[in-house]
């Protein structure tokens, strides 16, 4: 069993978290999820604005958040930052559980990144959307109750902790190691 990082061990690396980037970063991971429950780390991958992310399955999930329970085109993405998940997770090896498909080192709070900010990503640019991404119970399971408190609130949610929402608006391939710009809109 996995020991998780206590609440206090979570607001020291604050200052860390924080410190990303504001304009440019790198694409640290890839993670596509074939089917509920499994994970697929890439070194490259297509974003299609129609399919999301070829390999993962959002297309195929159902959402609440649509009249007609299709796929949310508001949340065809989701971003985290890599040194929120690597205090969460204890490991590298982990960050693939908190189940977004990117995890970057950029600043991705709503201070520097409102909604409908872009960031290009290889060739591909992806948007911020109003769609807010919360932590959720698999979230908790995973990375221990302390570490969703740590991502919810108003403030956590100011800074996005949980991550972002996104959209694809341009198509293209995505590489690890890619840097993740800021660009205007």
């Amino acid at each position: 069993m996995t020991e998780h990082p206590s609440l206090a061990d979570l607001e020291s690396a604050l200052d860390h978290i924080l410190a990303s980037p504001s304009d440019a970063g790198k694409l640290q991971m890839i993670s596509a999820r074939p089917a509920v429950g499994q994970r697929h780390q890439m070194q490259e991958a297509t974003l299609d604005e129609a399919q999301g992310l070829i390999g993962d399955n959002w297309k195929d999930r159902s959402s609440a958040r649509t009249p007609d329970g299709s796929a949310n085109p508001d949340a065809q993405l989701t971003i985290i930052n890599s040194r929120l998940v690597d205090a969460v997770s204890g490991s590298k090896s982990r960050w693939e559980l908190a189940g977004d498909q990117l995890v970057v080192d950029i600043d991705l709070s709503h201070d520097n990144l409102p909604v409908g900010s872009r960031l290009q990503i290889g060739s591909a640019m992806v948007e911020i959307t109003a769609e807010p991404h919360t932590g959720c119970v698999k979230f908790a399971s995973r990375f221990g109750n302390p570490a969703l408190r740590f991502v919810s609130g108003p403030v956590a949610m100011q800074q996005r902790r949980r991550g972002a929402n996104t959209k694809i608006i341009k198509s293209g391939t995505i590489r690890v190691g890619d840097a993740v710009r800021k660009v205007e809109a």
